[in-house]
């Protein structure tokens, strides 16, 4: 991560203008906020979120005991989906997209997004594949190599980024976590949210709340959130925590506790 990592509530010129640029070179803009646990349930309850109306979602991870690939940026995920079937995702983070070769630039299977948060901000391009039904049940349980969870170019993807000596099947499965997903358009908002809630096996809790734009939306739509979301008693200034970096290192955690 760049400057993406810092959790103020102001940025820099140099970060603005790092912003400016990524933005002005991306597919879109994911606006994200996470809410503290002691502020969750009256998030849900003046939003007017319905939990039965989630999506349930399985979601792991791969990497070493060690995070190597997480020391590098890479993030590798596949995840099971209430009634959608499985994906896959192999994740570079930080990416310039003016960088980024045309071929790739070119994928239908591949997106260049900016997450922005209160204070920090993150670019990445992801590269997404589509497994059979039962692909990710099957791996995660060893019944099958997980390379098989990733297309050939996902693969090529990987090779070109991960740390060398490292391939898909060396990886140690971190998860899962068990995720609600929520999609809905509030009262008195005309721009639908997202609400994840990512449930740990330790009983924390990750409440994110998000809503996607197009490059050229995104301030005014930041500005009309914060706006609504203030308005409503949601905590702006609570410490974000990232649901990626807190399972991996749930879960590395764990493996070293098992080690002893």
């Amino acid at each position: 991560m760049s400057s993406s990592a810092t959790t103020r509530s102001t940025f820099s010129d140099e970060q603005l203008a790092e912003l400016f640029a990524l933005i002005k070179d991306s597919d879109s803009v994911e606006l994200k906020l996470t809410v503290p646990e002691s502020n969750q349930r009256s998030t849900v309850a003046s939003l007017g979120m319905d939990p039965l109306e989630g999506e349930i979602r399985q979601v792991f991870f791969f990497d070493t005991p060690e995070l190597a690939l997480d020391k590098h940026g890479v993030v590798v995920r596949a995840r099971r989906i209430q009634g959608k079937g499985d994906d896959s995702t192999v994740k570079l983070r930080p990416v310039v997209p003016a960088e980024l070769p045309d071929e790739l630039r070119r994928s239908g299977s591949f997106r260049v997004e900016v997450d922005a948060l209160p204070g920090g901000f993150v670019c990445s391009g992801s590269l997404k594949g589509t497994p059979s039904a039962t692909d990710v049940k099957r791996a995660v349980s060893g019944q099958q190599p997980l390379r098989k969870l990733f297309s050939k170019e996902q693969r090529q993807f990987y090779a070109a980024h991960a740390p060398e000596g490292i391939g898909l099947d060396d990886l140690t499965i971190l998860g899962p976590i068990f995720v609600l997903k929520l999609r809905f358009t509030p009262v008195e908002f005309e721009r639908r949210l997202v609400a994840e809630m990512w449930l740990y096996p330790d009983g924390s809790r990750v409440l994110e709340l998000s809503t996607r734009c197009t490059p050229g939306e995104a301030f005014q739509v930041a500005a009309e959130t914060r706006a609504f979301l203030a308005g409503h008693g949601v905590d702006l200034f609570g410490e974000q925590e990232t649901k990626t970096r807190k399972a991996l290192e749930y879960f590395t955690r764990e493996l070293g506790n098992e080690g002893t």
